[in-house]
């Protein structure tokens, strides 16, 4: 198995007749799906995804892939497949349209739609083509054929692309849900069908390759939603992404079963369904589906919200649900079902949630104790069973990290894909398909790009380093007038410490210490205020580290006169 190694140079010039693939989000991580193919000078890519901030980066929306390596060539990409329309797969494509609106986008139907809505926000109009599985497209000089997959969501698409360097197929999110809500089954027989053909290079989801066994069916949950409602007394309320549609209409089935209705809580979340509904994705019963203003006038036993947070994001409904920040009021004997998985890295973010909820009196239904959420993704069984029908010749894990892509890894070398034959890549690790054979040529640059607020790009980690310390430790700030002769103080030194933990009284300890300092240096000639800048921060650093053990961000002014 080859991997990336952090003395990789550029990649050098394309061989012809040779194929490129750079992934630029979504391998090492969860989310940030990004994959760029390049042949004869033109460009492919698939998908355009987001990721979503952990704690360690306060005040980011959003975490983009890095577009620096396509920017310069914006007019040689063909066209952007988007497999499905989960925001770690569609969510980049307004900031990518940003700078050149008139790339095609190629999906089915709810993926488009739910792009077009987005974008919309953005005030762009797209120039999209819509797929469906077993059609085949023309894109540039890749030819492109959509297979139909199994997913958290209805009209997910794999993509096969068929060059003159070979065939590479791109499962996107998938599982082999034999019993799926809306009868659309991973089509096994195309995927036998283009192995019969010989798939050359496989990128294949390596988000449950750790997991043993087969995926449960998604309709495993139906009955014990119906437990949940059966034995809940008052409102119910669910939280779960707000493209989960399968998941949706279980909820919908079950909340019309019991006599309840439901509302639609959160702007995305009300903005999905009501695409789905029109597009014939939800089935919702005449009556069934009310506007939130209404429920005060129903009794709790007959209420059902569906919102978003099911992932503890702060600014999400749920969680200002259980900060008590929410036209919604938990009270007790209210229930509330965390319709989904814990993403890696949200799980402190997700738990804050549960126990705020439960302080509230809410009786919290979630993964942990109910079934309430199977996985979207291929667990080990299912990825097994897929390889031994692929047969790739070549194969690369993609969407994971480290860990899931080192299984994914393993379980395709168990099916019989050579150890040479198998590519374990990292965001920005360039890998060629030449004569046949996948091999890593070189990396370019795949770095994360922060949206803050209107923001892109602009806050960089030296930024998010800072703000951790200001989170952590505080500030003290430091004011000083010197004479811009002399260097001698004229006013002050006044301190002043916010989030610190430390009263500003303590600081009368430290400012002589500073005076004599700052008079020593002026005995010394040195007058430049960024040079007693640096005194005083050295000086007050190691009193406050001396006596408190704590590193807060120290802001020296000094004002000559």
């Amino acid at each position: 198995m080859s991997h990336p190694h952090p003395e990789l140079g550029a990649p050098p010039q394309l061989p012809e007749g040779a194929l490129r693939v750079t992934p630029l989000g979504g391998l090492g991580e969860i989310g940030r799906n990004m994959t760029v193919f390049e042949y004869g000078g033109r460009l492919l890519i698939v998908d355009c995804g987001v990721l979503f901030p952990e704690e360690e980066q306060p005040g980011i929306d959003l975490i983009l892939p890095d577009f620096s390596s396509v920017r310069d060539r914006l007019d040689d990409i063909d066209g952007i497949v988007l497999t499905h329309g989960h925001e770690d797969h569609i969510g980049g494509v307004p900031f990518l349209l940003r700078e050149k609106p008139d790339i095609p986008l190629i999906g089915s139907k709810l993926t488009l739609a739910l792009i077009e809505a987005k974008l919309q926000e953005h005030r762009i109009r797209p120039y999209t083509l819509e797929v469906a599985e077993g059609r085949r497209e023309r894109v540039g000089p890749f030819d492109c054929e959509f297979v139909a997959v199994n997913h958290s969501i209805p009209d997910a698409l794999a993509v096969a692309i068929r060059t003159p360097a070979g065939m590479v197929v791109h499962t996107g999110d998938f599982k082999m849900d034999q019993l799926p809500l809306d009868g659309r089954l991973t089509d096994l027989h195309a995927f036998a069908r283009l192995s019969e053909e010989g798939i050359d290079l496989l990128l294949a989801d390596s988000t449950n390759a750790e997991v043993p066994g087969f995926v449960p069916p998604e309709r495993d949950i139906s009955n014990v939603l119906r437990q949940v409602f059966a034995s809940a007394s008052k409102r119910i309320i669910v939280a779960s992404f707000a493209s989960h549609v399968h998941r949706i209409q279980q909820i919908l089935d079950t909340a019309h079963e019991y006599g309840r209705r439901v509302a639609f809580v959160g702007r995305s979340m009300v903005r999905n369904m009501g695409i789905a509904r029109d597009l014939g994705y939800l089935k919702v019963p005449p009556g069934l589906v009310v506007d939130v203003k209404t429920l005060d006038d129903l009794p709790d036993h007959e209420v059902v919200l569906v919102c978003t947070g099911s992932q503890g994001e702060p600014m999400a409904a749920l969680s200002r649900m259980a900060n008590r920040d929410h036209q919604i009021r938990i009270v007790d004997g209210d229930t509330v079902i965390l319709a989904s998985s814990l993403i890696p890295g949200n799980e402190n973010a997700v738990y804050r949630v549960i126990n705020g909820l439960t302080r509230w009196g809410a009786n919290v239904v979630h993964k942990g104790n109910a079934k309430v959420h199977v996985s979207g993704h291929a667990s080990a069984g299912e990825l097994l069973y897929f390889y031994n029908i692929c047969r790739p010749r070549n194969l690369m894990p993609v969407h994971g990290e480290w860990r899931h892509l080192r299984a994914n890894a393993e379980l395709g070398a168990l099916t019989g894909v050579p150890h040479d034959r198998i590519v374990i890549a990292e965001d920005g690790v360039v890998v060629d398909l030449v004569a046949g054979k996948a091999k890593i040529s070189g990396k370019v640059q795949a770095g994360y790009v922060y949206v803050d607020g209107l923001s892109v790009g602009d806050v960089g980690e030296p930024a998010l380093k800072d703000r951790k310390i200001l989170g952590d430790e505080g500030i003290i700030s430091v004011f000083v007038v010197v004479d811009s002769s002399t260097g001698k103080i004229t006013g002050g030194p006044h301190v002043q410490a916010r989030g610190s933990g430390i009263d500003d009284s303590a600081f009368a300890d430290v400012l002589p210490k500073i005076s004599e300092v700052l008079e020593r240096s002026a005995q010394d000639g040195v007058v430049e205020p960024h040079q007693l800048q640096q005194l005083i921060r050295r000086t007050l650093g190691k009193w406050v580290s001396d006596r408190y053990r704590r590193r807060p961000m120290i802001l020296p002014v000094v004002v000559e006169v």
